[in-house]
């Protein structure tokens, strides 16, 4: 392993909505991780393993795009256990990725058997490995981020509906911050201990306030005015299920400790709420409970209750129109 430091986040120039994202599902994972959507180039990657060294681990682990179950889930050695009457395993990448951040680029080319099984276990925290009546249960307790472009393929509105928290990133950079960006970029791959050790203060009072929230967080009540509130907005925004409410109401409480605060406030639940709706939002919200689908539009796929879903309250995984979502910015594909 290198031992070139990371990018410090505190040192990272514009992205304001993404810094404060990660930041909140750092201080609860059970959120449910962040998936950001843009074109190549606009740091992604340097805002993950920045937020990796807030966490106590430090761990920051990313899942190959031609990953196969196995290198996901780890596998067990079933002639050791039979005769050696022992399961040996050998750790995967969830694993690996225990304590820390698991970073998935470009999520939305996986496999969506491979994108549901990610999903299932950040939502638990435990992974479980079963073969030919030999089991395995470990923890995998990270915070998961995956990027995408949807010009290069949509993810399944079920797969979408699970990542807690969506932010879009603008390819449109202003001069004067790409200006900020590109030196200081261009300081770090000169001296990137010197650059760190010149960014250290700013650093550590970040990761303070993070350690902080975390602390503060089991306070704050998941009170029922807040909740009131969320749910009438959710109904307003057409969104299907009820995950939305409830990641709503996380990263509301979420954002209450990251300011310090005792109690959910409405500015906290402004604050994440594009947040929690941008990949949930339907164009056209329906204005009573049972509005009839359209003859053109497709028939909501059918989902069943899923393992491993305990962290979301016990919601079972919620049908989903494929319809209009919401407007998708233009990027370049890659070449």
């Amino acid at each position: 392993m290198s031992d070139t430091p990371h990018f410090p986040l505190s040192a990272v120039v514009g992205a304001d909505d993404l810094k404060l994202a990660l930041c909140l599902t750092a201080i609860d994972p059970k959120i449910g991780g962040v998936l950001i959507e843009g074109p190549r180039g606009m740091a992604k990657s340097t805002l993950a393993r920045g937020l990796a060294d807030l966490l106590a681990s430090g761990q920051f682990v990313t899942l190959p795009l031609g990953a196969t179950e196995e290198r996901l889930v780890g596998t067990l050695d079933l002639d050791a256990a039979l005769g050696e009457g022992r399961a040996q395993f050998s750790p995967g990448v969830l694993a690996k990725a225990d304590g820390g951040v698991l970073y998935v680029d470009e999520v939305n080319l996986l496999p969506d058997h491979l994108v549901d099984l990610l999903l299932d276990v950040a939502a638990s925290g435990t992974n479980l490995i079963e073969r030919d009546g030999i089991s395995h249960r470990h923890s995998a307790r990270f915070v998961l981020i995956g990027t995408m472009n949807p010009e290069e393929g949509e993810l399944r509105p079920q797969l979408l509906d699970r990542f807690g928290l969506n932010v879009a990133l603008s390819g449109q950079t202003p001069p004067t911050e790409r200006g900020q960006i590109i030196r200081r970029r261009l300081d770090f791959d000169s001296n990137p201990q010197g650059f760190c050790q010149q960014w250290a203060a700013e650093q550590e009072a970040l990761r303070q306030r993070c350690q902080q929230a975390r602390l503060l967080l089991a306070e704050i009540a998941l009170d029922d005015r807040a909740l009131e509130r969320i749910t009438e907005r959710c109904f307003a925004a057409g969104v299907d299920g009820l995950r939305a409410d409830l990641v709503w109401l996380r990263a509301a409480r979420a954002h209450a400790a990251w300011r310090g605060a005792r109690a959910i406030e409405e500015q906290d639940i402004d604050a994440v709420a594009e947040f929690a709706l941008r990949h949930r939002r339907r164009d056209n919200p329906p204005s009573v409970a049972h509005q009839p689908q359209p003859s053109h539009a497709p028939a909501p796929a059918q989902s069943s209750p899923a393992e491993g879903q305990g962290q979301w309250g016990e919601l079972p995984a919620q049908a989903l129109a494929t319809g209009a979502r919401r407007e998708v910015p233009s990027w370049p594909k890659k070449p």
